[in-house]
């Protein structure tokens, strides 16, 4: 695998960490331009994930979104909030202090959770 340069990796994060909402990879590309190739974008937010830097969140429409990690390692991810998908804007968004709770049998481990709610965001409904 090629190696990835610091200063994009750098760069992307930076990007993903000063966003307000979720950042697909389009979005990101979008932001860029052509300094850096679409499978150079890839490899690094697949790093970022790995290295607990971000998680990536799956919208409403199948698009993989990135947001920054907070409370996550390179061993272990901790994503116990909710992501809300407006579905005017198509933005996602980390609603960070709502924690969803529920109860799976006892024989089960959760390694992974990914809660996603979906409607309108207070942006569109202003519209």
């Amino acid at each position: 695998m090629k190696e990835i340069k610091t200063g994009s990796k750098a760069h992307i994060l930076q990007l993903i960490s000063q966003s307000e909402t979720a950042l697909s990879h389009h979005d990101l590309q979008q932001i860029i331009g052509d300094a850096k190739n679409r499978v150079t974008i890839y490899r690094i937010l697949d790093k970022l994930v790995e290295e607990g830097a971000v998680h990536k969140v799956i919208d409403t429409d199948g698009i993989s979104k990135f947001a920054a990690c907070h409370q996550c390692s390179h061993t272990h991810h901790v994503h116990n909030h909710v992501h809300f998908s407006c579905t005017q804007c198509h933005e996602v968004t980390c609603l960070e202090d709502l924690i969803p709770s529920f109860e799976i049998p006892k024989n089960y481990t959760v390694l992974e959770s990914n809660f996603v709610l979906s409607g309108i965001c207070p942006a569109c409904k202003k519209l």
